[in-house]
C-alpha cells in the first residue's frame, strides 16, 4: 500500500476492510471486550494492514478518560516536591498514565485557577501542600474529584499528611537534651497549613512546662528567604533556630556563615524535610525526615483506586524519622 493510502486511512476505512460497522472498530480499539473474538482480529487485521492507529484525542472523548493525572505544587524549585514528583510519576506511568506538572509559586489566588483547569484536562488531581483556605478548599472538592491531598487533610476525602507536630516534638527534644533554652522559630508561608502545624506545636511545647523560651521570625520557604533573614537569627539571643523546612535552612546556614556566626557553635540550624542536599551542607544539616517518594508513590495508589474503583481511598500520616547531624550541638552561652 503506498503511503498516501496510509495517511489518509481512518476508521471508515478499516470498517470497510473488515466488514464490520465503525461502532465496532471503535470498541475494538478503546481496548472494550464486548467485541466477539473473530471479529476484533478481522478488525485489529484490517487496521494493521492499513497502519491505522486511532486518534489520541478521539480515544478519550470515546472512554471519556484521558490517562493524564496533574500534580499542583507551590513551588517547583524544592527538591520535597521534586521528590513527590518523581515517585508519582513513575508510578503513575507503570500504570499507563501520563502526568501534567503546574506551579502556583506561592500564590494562592492562582491555586484555584490552576486546579480546575488541570482537572478539565485530566483524570484526577493531585494537590501538594495546598495554601487554599480550607473553606475554598472544601467547596472545591466535588469538581476536582477524583483527588488527593498530600500535605493536607478534609473530613472525607484521600489524603497523604506527615505528623509534623511530632516532627517538630523530636526536634525539640533533641534540642533541649544539648542545652538549648531559647530558639527561635523560622516561620514558613502563612497560609501553609504545614507551617500553621509546627507552629503551632512548638507554641504547645513552650507553654508546657518544656522550660524553653520561643521567638519568631517571619521568614517563607525558600533558600533566599533564609539568607534574608540571618541577620534576624545572629540578633536573636537564641541558641538554637528550627528552620520552616530544609531550603531555609540551608540559606540560613550560608547567611550566618558570611555574618561570621558558627554553626553550631554559637547557634544550632535544624531543617525539615531532609532534602538529599541535607547531609552535604556545611555543617550537615540535622534534619527531620519525610518519605518524599513513598508520598508520590501513594498518592497515585490512592487515585488509581478512585478511578477504578478498586478500593478504599483513605487517610494516610506519616511520622519523620530524626536525622541528628553536625548543625546541632550544645550551645557556648546560656
Amino acid at each position: 500500500m503506498d503511503q498516501n493510502a496510509r495517511v489518509s486511512a481512518n476508521i471508515k476505512l478499516v470498517a470497510e476492510a473488515a466488514g464490520v460497522s465503525r461502532a465496532t472498530v471503535s470498541r475494538v480499539m478503546n481496548g472494550r471486550a464486548t467485541v466477539a473474538p473473530e471479529l476484533a482480529e478481522r478488525v485489529l487485521t484490517a487496521a494493521r494492514a492499513l497502519d491505522y492507529a486511532p486518534s489520541q484525542v478521539a480515544r478519550s472523548l470515546a472512554l471519556g478518560r484521558t490517562a493524564t493525572i496533574a500534580l499542583i505544587v507551590p513551588d517547583l524549585s524544592n527538591p520535597m516536591f521534586q521528590d513527590v514528583l518523581r515517585g508519582l510519576s513513575l508510578a503513575a506511568g507503570a500504570d499507563g498514565h501520563r502526568l501534567l506538572i503546574a506551579e502556583s509559586n506561592e500564590q494562592v489566588e492562582d491555586e484555584e485557577v490552576l486546579a480546575l483547569e488541570a482537572r478539565r484536562r485530566c483524570d484526577g488531581v493531585v494537590l501538594a501542600s495546598p495554601r487554599l483556605p480550607t473553606a475554598d478548599l472544601e467547596r472545591l472538592v466535588p469538581q476536582l474529584a477524583p483527588l488527593v491531598l498530600i500535605n493536607r487533610k478534609l473530613p472525607g476525602v484521600p489524603s497523604l499528611s506527615v505528623d509534623y507536630a511530632a516532627g517538630i516534638q523530636d526536634l525539640v527534644a533533641h534540642l533541649l537534651s544539648l542545652g538549648h533554652r531559647r530558639i527561635v522559630y523560622l516561620a514558613g508561608p502563612p497560609p501553609s497549613t504545614s507551617n500553621r502545624e509546627r507552629l503551632d506545636a512548638l507554641t504547645r511545647l513552650s507553654e508546657e512546662g518544656r522550660a524553653f523560651e520561643l521567638a519568631q521570625i517571619p521568614c517563607g520557604a525558600t533558600f533566599e528567604n533564609g539568607h534574608a533573614v540571618a541577620g534576624e537569627i545572629a540578633s536573636s539571643g537564641a541558641t538554637a533556630a528550627v528552620a520552616y523546612n530544609d531550603m531555609v535552612a540551608f540559606g540560613a546556614l550560608s547567611g550566618l556563615h558570611e555574618l561570621g556566626v558558627s554553626v553550631p557553635g554559637q547557634i544550632s540550624i535544624t531543617g525539615f524535610d531532609d532534602i538529599p542536599f541535607a547531609r552535604f551542607t556545611t555543617p550537615p544539616l540535622t534534619s527531620a525526615a519525610v518519605p518524599r517518594n513513598t508520598l508520590g508513590k501513594q498518592a497515585w495508589d490512592q487515585l488509581h483506586t478512585q478511578l477504578t474503583g478498586t478500593g478504599t481511598a483513605e487517610a494516610t500520616a506519616f511520622r519523620p524519622r530524626l536525622l541528628v547531624r553536625g548543625s546541632t550541638g550544645r550551645p557556648t552561652h546560656a
